[in-house]
């Protein structure tokens, strides 16, 4: 079975001079014809807006997360998560020895870390 496609011409009137400038140089540093290098140009551009228009939402998706998030800022604030980094700050606690502590077994001397230097 054949595919055949229908290849129409691109007609561009009172084009702006700089974006005619720019399509002309975009077709010779790619080695095409102004016809299918706007071809080209016009299908990117058509894939970027339409990905940009697939991540919006729908007018009644925007409604329920704007219900939603006033929904959530009603709910009272409880004073412990309220306080998540707003509390004074506290001091550093005191340095310890590097190591574990051993001070509390039973160890022969000569084994006993020296932790005065």
């Amino acid at each position: 079975m054949a595919i055949c496609h229908t290849v129409t011409d691109i007609i561009l009137h009172n084009l702006d001079p700089v974006l005619s400038d720019r399509l002309r140089r975009v077709a010779e540093t790619r080695g095409w014809s102004l016809q299918r290098t706007a071809l080209h140009l016009i299908e990117t551009g058509l894939f970027a807006v339409e990905a940009e228009m697939a991540g919006r939402f729908e007018d009644h998706d925007s409604r329920a997360l704007k219900e939603a998030i006033a929904a959530l800022e009603g709910i009272p604030s409880d004073p412990g998560f309220a306080l998540i980094g707003r509390a004074d700050p506290q001091a550093a606690p005191a340095a310890r020895p590097a190591g574990p502590d051993l001070s509390g077994l039973e160890l022969l001397e000569e084994f006993r870390p020296n932790r005065e230097g």
